[in-house]
């Protein structure tokens, strides 16, 4: 969220920032609105001045037996009394509607985000790996023989209709493996804190991730108010909600395997074969709290957390740092890795990992103190380490074979039982 403050001593560079979202300025509407709050919280601090000061002058009109006046300040006491009320009422109703209106709008972004419209002002900022030479046209990852035994879409689409999958058998098995390998990798080689979180959460826990208010229709949400996750971004986040950190206790860094639900609102018609959007998944999250001074150095080092993964699966991928008109709403920095899909003939999005500054902290209230000097926001920061469903598409795309098998990466065996691959029967040997 926005600090009003900020925008009412720098109005034209709030818009700038702004503009490189390809956003029109919010300042005039903004500030408008903050004047009529502030006005309001003044009217309603005068009246109650001027109630304080009659209530004092009721005693004395009383003791001194000027019953005249009495009446006449008491009833000026009720006056004042009602006004108070609704001038506060009035002060709190706008107080909520400029809060609402700063909730709704997206995080300025860094200096060096690229200017853009759109995906195609993304840069490229570095690669790894060659995609394989296949000696066949290779196939989507549900095309595979290998794979089709263990994903069972006509089962899942029975029991919860579109863009749900069973997974049966090696698929199963593999897709477990990855995620056990991931944590492992993160907690023994990158030093984060294995944490178990619900899929459940409250309103603020929402809020304070910026999923609400903008995007409500994203999520989903029990009949009882609580909201399904979308990512475990939510709960290692708001895991500092309300507190006031010691400096000496960062970074925080923190990583979760959980499942995850999205309505993928607005998505209708993308990706609709195979398990590549789904509105019931996996992730492993990482999220780092930091200082201001370290939250950039440690977005580089949360890329490299998750270029890992892809290293030690053997994946090609590049690293794009995301434009202006792509970047997502709380983040001021996106790197996107994006994975080779030799089925699809094209790179895909298989990790986010974003830089937040203090916009979650103020919607979360969660400071730190410093050495010296008064308490101040904490940078936030949350990146996938990795998708499990989208690695499992990677790991069996790039592993298949002509006879239709699929040879897995050397460092999933050990989690596989010292199986090697699936034939082409879909059987793990």
């Amino acid at each position: 969220m926005h600090d009003i403050r900020a925008i009412r001593e720098n109005p034209a560079a709030f818009d700038a920032a702004l503009a490189v979202r390809n956003l029109p300025g919010e300042s005039s509407r903004l500030l408008s609105m903050d004047q009529a709050r502030r006005e309001a919280i003044l009217a309603g601090e005068t009246a109650q001045a001027a109630q304080n000061a009659a209530s004092k002058d009721v005693g004395a009109a009383k003791a001194r037996g000027d019953n005249a006046e009495f009446e006449r300040l008491r009833a000026l006491v009720a006056e004042k009394k009602d006004e108070v009320a609704r001038l506060k009422a009035e002060a709190d109703r706008l107080d909520a509607e400029l809060r609402d209106a700063l909730m709704r709008i997206p995080n300025v972004v860094h200096a060096d985000v690229p200017k853009g419209a759109d995906e195609d002002a993304n840069v490229e900022i570095r690669r790894w790996g060659s995609p394989r030479n296949f000696d066949f046209t290779p196939v989507e990852h549900f095309d595979i023989p290998a794979a089709k035994p263990g994903l069972d879409f006509a089962t899942a689409a029975k029991l919860s209709g579109s863009r749900f999958v069973v997974l049966r058998g090696a698929m199963i098995r593999i897709h477990r493996a990855l995620a056990q390998f991931m944590l492992d990798l993160h907690v023994n080689e990158h030093g984060l804190e294995e944490t178990w979180t619900p899929v459940l959460v409250k309103e603020d826990a929402m809020y304070g991730t910026n999923q609400l208010p903008k995007f409500a229709e994203d999520s989903y949400q029990t009949t009882n108010g609580w909201w399904l996750i979308p990512t475990s971004e939510v709960t290692l986040t708001n895991t500092v909600a309300g507190e006031i950190l010691d400096e000496s206790l960062l970074p925080i860094r923190m990583t979760a395997h959980t499942q995850c639900f999205r309505s993928e609102a607005g998505s209708a018609g993308k990706d609709t074969s195979g398990m590549l959007r789904q509105h019931q998944f996996e992730k492993v999250e990482m999220v780092s709290i930091t200082t201001p001074e370290t939250s950039l150095a440690e977005h580089e080092r949360m890329t490299r957390c998750a270029e890992a993964v892809l290293q030690k699966l053997g994946l090609p991928y590049r690293v794009i740092v995301l434009c202006g008109g792509d970047i997502g709403f709380g983040a001021i920095k996106t790197h996107d890795l994006e994975v080779w899909l030799p089925g699809q003939n094209k790179y895909r999005e298989i990790s986010s990992v974003s830089v937040c500054g203090d916009f979650q902290a103020r919607r979360m209230n969660a400071r730190y103190r410093p050495a010296r000097g008064k308490p101040e926001f904490v940078h936030t920061l949350n990146g996938s380490g990795l998708a499990v469903g989208r690695t499992l598409i990677a790991v069996l795309e790039n592993g298949q074979q002509a006879d239709g098998s699929v040879d897995l990466p050397a460092v999933l065996h050990p989690y596989l039982g010292g199986k090697t691959r699936v034939s082409a029967d879909g059987v793990l040997v």
